[in-house]
C-alpha cells in the first residue's frame, strides 16, 4: 500500500508539473484530477483518464497557440533589449511587456524636437533601427501599433506651432504618424498592419506635477501587439 500511494503521489506531481507549464482547461484539470480519487483512502469513487484523452490532451499542451506566442514575445523582448542595450543604459529607451504585448516606450524630450513631431538626429538614428527591427519577417503577422503621450501643459499660444498643434492631441498624434510614417516608406511595413494613435496628456505614467513626471509622460510608445488582437 506504501509502495501504491508514492508511486500515486508521483503522478499526480508529473500532471501538477504538466500544468505548470502549459495553459489547460478547467474542465481538463478536473478530468485528471478525478483519476486519482480513491487513491489516498480519503475519498471515494473516482474515474480512469482514458488512453484517448490522455493522447488528445497531449496534442494540445504541445499546440497551444497561446504558449507559441507567448514564448515568441518573450524572444522578440531579448532580441530588444539586445540590440537597444545603448538606449537602455542611457534611460532613452524601454522594453517592456504587457497585456498588448512588447512595449519600446521612447522619451520624446531625447528623440523630438521641443514642441515638434520632427525627429532629433538621436531620435532618426533610434527609429531606423527600431524600423530595421521591426521589418523582419518574424513581425509580418503583428500589429505595429504607436501611441503619442504628453504631459498636461499644452504648446503656449505665443509660440509658432500653435497653429498647428493648439492642444496635446494634435502634437501626440503628429509624432506617432511621423514614426508610422517613417516605418511604412523607409522600411515597407505594410501599412494594414500599423495604427497611429495620439493620446495626448490623458495617459500618464507618472504625475504631472513635478517636472520629472512630466518628462516621463512626455513618451512615444511602439508596439509590437499579440496577433490575437490583429484584425485584418
Amino acid at each position: 500500500m506504501l509502495s501504491f500511494t508514492d508511486l500515486t503521489q508521483q503522478l499526480l506531481i508529473f500532471f501538477v508539473l504538466l500544468f505548470a507549464m502549459s495553459e489547460i482547461s478547467r474542465a481538463e484539470l478536473r478530468q485528471i484530477l478525478s483519476s486519482f480519487k480513491g487513491a489516498f483512502g480519503m475519498m471515494t469513487g473516482g474515474m480512469t483518464l482514458s488512453k484517448g484523452v490522455l493522447a488528445e490532451l497531449g496534442q494540445q499542451v504541445e499546440s497551444l497557440p497561446a504558449r507559441e506566442k507567448g514564448q515568441k514575445l518573450a524572444k522578440a523582448v531579448q532580441v530588444a533589449v539586445s540590440i537597444f542595450q545603448p538606449e537602455i543604459k542611457s534611460k532613452f529607451v524601454k522594453i517592456t511587456e504587457d497585456e498588448r504585448g512588447v512595449v519600446i516606450s521612447l522619451v520624446s524630450d531625447a528623440f523630438f524636437e521641443s514642441g515638434s513631431p520632427e525627429l532629433t538626429p538621436e531620435g532618426e538614428a533610434t527609429v531606423s533601427k527600431i524600423g530595421r527591427f521591426l521589418s523582419s519577417p518574424e513581425f509580418s503577422g503583428n500589429l505595429i501599433r504607436v501611441e503619442g503621450h504628453t504631459d498636461n501643459i499644452p504648446i503656449a499660444p505665443v509660440s509658432f506651432l500653435y497653429n498647428q498643434y493648439p492642444t496635446n492631441w494634435e502634437l501626440s498624434s503628429a509624432r506617432a504618424v511621423k514614426i508610422v510614417r517613417v516605418f511604412s516608406e523607409r522600411y515597407g511595413i505594410n501599412g494594414k498592419n500599423l495604427q497611429a494613435i495620439g493620446y495626448g496628456e490623458f495617459q500618464p505614467v507618472e504625475s504631472n506635477d513635478i517636472e520629472e513626471g512630466r518628462a516621463y509622460n512626455r513618451r512615444v510608445e511602439i508596439i509590437i501587439m499579440r496577433k490575437k488582437e490583429f484584425v485584418s
